[in-house]
């Protein structure tokens, strides 16, 4: 919509009086507002300096209205068709526009607030518009809470003509429905959590914290298979509690009772691995321990024996285990006599396995051999609606380990937690959480965005990576499984309005 002057100069070639003002017909019209001898008669040039056009004083008047107009009109547009609250300040604080979201969240009356001072609406340290256009800095997606029951993002910058600050405008969104649902469910988590340590033999699963159907679905796919002596595969990313299932399906097992043993696969030296594994006899190798060492097979008599990052093992100790499974007997390394193998094998891997059979890196019958029963935990952003108990039990965790306080989280860093991405799992929640409650745990004040360490602070500035593509449909369903039906809420998870929410629950009959 910017106007330049060569637009609605009159075509001229003739003289022009000494004096006269002249202006390259690239200049926009509302660069001239700012001469102090605008309005006045203008002489066009083109890009030799000639000049080629006029423009009088009533033709620059008559096209500066109508594109003021034309402003005015997208403005009213823009304001009118914004889902989120916004709200425009003159330099003294006056109401000088507010949209219709802005008016029912706060319940106001646009004829009534249009004109008059924001803070004769808000309590003055409410204002966060105030503050920006004092400080004549921008503030940008920040928790606040204007009224006792409203609670918003806001993004509020201050408008400059040049040097001068002549306002500022305000943009919230509505996370209310958000906040108390979070509240509910975090009173429900710190409840369950306060249940005795003693029910573990009763709820083998009581330590993997969350209600999703997704993590709900593996629980009970677990429980079902502990009761049997099959093999299990689980898989997952890394830090998503894959040792805590095999954990739970060793003590829902009848072998719960003997050892549950934990090697990581990924961590032992290949020469060392088949010893550590099989164990190895006097006399086996130079520096062997006198009178030989059991490996991991032995220490997991009668229970289970999880290999974890299964993955990383060589191909020729895969060989080696697939003998085993096989026939059910192993030998030390050095010894001629088989042992017979009495343990349960639970496997997990956070890599592709079926890639790594077509690369020829593990071997296809002892994949088979594993995968009796694959459970797949899901990564810690397929569930975020677990994030509030989960958040809980692991702050009371660690502020019972070094006798703190349990902290309380302000609205905003438990919003800002349920937004990210989570690459590592609930392990990076509860680094992050640990170091919460050592730094925080002595101070009645709630931790807030700014207590979060440095680090994870930077990863909120940083470039969000691409979203992996899902069909609407699906994205409409997990924010509504999310938010436990509430419309309101799931709307704001989407970033839609309701209104458009209720038109594609319609659409995609997901009554």
């Amino acid at each position: 919509m910017k106007v330049r002057l060569k637009e609605i100069a009159v075509p001229y070639t003739g003289d022009v009086p000494p004096g006269a003002v002249r202006r390259s017909g690239d200049t926009f019209l509302v660069e001239l507002g700012c001469e102090p001898s605008f309005p006045t008669h203008i002489y066009v040039e083109n890009e030799l300096g000639e000049v080629t056009g006029h423009v009088s004083p009533e033709n620059l008047i008559q096209a500066l209205s109508t594109m003021l107009g034309q402003y005015e009109t997208f403005y009213e547009t823009l304001l009118a068709t914004m889902d989120d609250a916004v709200t425009v300040v003159d330099e003294h604080g006056h109401v000088l526009a507010l949209n219709e979201k802005m008016a029912s969240l706060y319940q106001l009356q646009r004829a009534e607030v249009e004109g008059k001072p924001l803070d004769h609406f808000f309590d003055q340290e409410a204002l966060m518009l105030q503050t920006v256009m004092r400080d004549k800095k921008p503030v940008r997606h920040a928790y606040n809470q204007p009224k006792p029951d409203v609670h918003v993002i806001v993004s509020t910058v201050p408008v400059f003509i040049g040097d001068q600050c002549i306002g500022g405008m305000s943009i919230e969104r509505d996370i209310t429905d958000v906040v108390r649902l979070n509240d509910e469910l975090s009173h429900a988590a710190a409840s369950l959590h306060d249940l005795s340590q003693a029910d573990l033999g009763e709820h083998p699963f009581s330590r993997v914290i969350g209600h999703s159907e997704k993590l709900q679905q593996a629980i009970t796919l677990a429980t079902k298979v502990a009761k049997t002596d099959a093999n299990v595969l689980i898989t997952g990313e890394s830090g998503v509690g894959k040792e805590l299932f095999a954990e739970g399906i060793h003590q829902a097992s009848p072998r719960k009772e003997a050892p549950f043993v934990a090697i990581n696969c990924g961590a032992i030296p290949t020469a060392l691995f088949e010893s550590e594994l099989f164990g190895y006899v006097q006399g086996a190798f130079t520096g062997a321990v006198k009178g030989g060492k059991q490996g991991k097979f032995a220490a997991a008599k009668g229970g289970t024996l999880f290999l974890d990052e299964i993955g990383e093992m060589p191909l020729e100790l895969q060989v080696k285990l697939l003998r085993v499974l096989q026939e059910r007997a192993y030998y030390p390394v050095g010894g001629n006599e088989a042992v017979p193998l009495d343990v349960r094998i639970i496997a997990a891997t956070n890599r592709s396995l079926e890639k790594m059979i077509q690369e020829g890196r593990f071997r296809e019958d002892l994949y088979y051999r594993l995968h009796v029963i694959s459970i797949h935990i899901p990564p810690l952003r397929e569930r975020l609606e677990d994030m509030p108990a989960l958040i809980q039990c692991i702050l009371k965790e660690f502020a019972l380990k070094y006798d703190k306080e349990l902290p309380r989280l302000d609205p905003e860093v438990m919003y800002t937690l349920s937004k990210q991405k989570w690459e590592g799992n609930v392990r990076q929640l509860r680094n992050l959480l640990e170091r919460v409650v050592i730094l925080n745990g002595d101070t009645d004040e709630p931790v807030r965005l700014h207590d979060l360490p440095e680090t994870f602070q930077r990863q909120l500035h940083s470039t969000p990576q691409p979203a992996p593509v899902v069909d609407e449909k699906s994205r409409i369903a997990e924010a509504l499984q999310t938010t436990f039906g509430n419309k309101t809420a799931a709307a704001k998870l989407l970033g839609i309005s309701r209104a458009t929410l209720y038109n594609k629950i319609k659409q995609w009959d997901l009554e």
